[in-house]
C-alpha cells in the first residue's frame, strides 16, 4: 500500500464507543485474534453490567475492522482487550488503535495504563514498549489454553486536555 493509499485509509478511519449491535462484528474478530476468544455473553455483560468497562470500535467504511477495551478504575486503565480483523493486519491498523484507547483513557482522567501479553508475542510487545509501555513482571500460567505466562506491561498517560483539542475522535454514535 502506498502513502497516498494509507493517507486515504487513516483519513476514513473512525473510533467509535461499542454498542451491543456491535457484539456479532466483534466476535468475528475475536475469533480471528485469540485462541481463547470471549463470548457474546461477556461482551454484553461488559457493556451492559460492568459500569468500569469502556470498548471502542474502529471501523473503516462503515465497517468494523477492530476493537479495544479497557475498564477504568480510579485513575487506572487495565487494557482488556485489542485486536484487529486478520486482512487489515501489517498496516499500523494496531497501533492506531492503541493510540485512541490511550487519547480516551487520558481524557477520561486516567494516569496509567496496565496490560498483560503473551511472554511469546514479541509483536505486541514490541508495539507497546514503542508507546512506552514497561515490562513491569510477570503473571506465571495466565493463560489456561496452554498455560503462558503473561508480561504484566505499564504505561504513564500523558495528561489530556478536555478543551476537546486532544481528546481523541471517539463518537458516543
Amino acid at each position: 500500500m502506498d502513502n497516498v493509499e494509507n493517507d486515504e485509509q487513516e483519513a476514513a478511519l473512525q473510533f467509535r464507543f461499542m454498542t451491543l449491535g456491535d457484539i456479532p462484528d466483534v466476535m468475528i474478530i475475536e475469533h480471528e485474534a485469540f485462541t481463547l476468544p470471549w463470548t457474546e455473553e461477556a461482551f454484553q455483560n461488559e457493556l451492559t453490567h460492568n459500569h468500569f468497562a469502556k470498548y471502542m470500535v474502529m471501523e473503516l467504511e462503515g465497517t468494523a475492522i477492530g476493537y479495544a477495551g479497557m475498564w477504568t478504575i480510579m485513575d487506572e486503565a487495565h487494557i482488556t482487550n485489542i485486536a484487529v480483523r486478520e486482512a487489515y493486519r501489517g498496516r499500523k491498523l494496531g497501533e492506531k488503535l492503541l493510540d485512541e484507547l490511550m487519547r480516551t483513557a487520558a481524557y477520561l482522567g486516567m494516569e496509567r495504563m496496565t496490560l498483560e501479553v503473551r511472554v511469546s508475542n514479541r509483536i505486541a510487545q514490541s508495539l507497546y514498549q514503542k508507546k512506552g509501555f514497561e515490562s513491569a513482571g510477570l503473571r506465571k500460567g495466565y493463560y489456561s489454553d496452554n498455560g503462558e505466562d503473561a508480561m504484566i506491561m505499564w504505561a504513564n498517560l500523558p495528561p489530556a486536555s478536555r478543551s476537546g483539542e486532544e481528546e481523541g475522535s471517539v463518537t458516543d454514535s
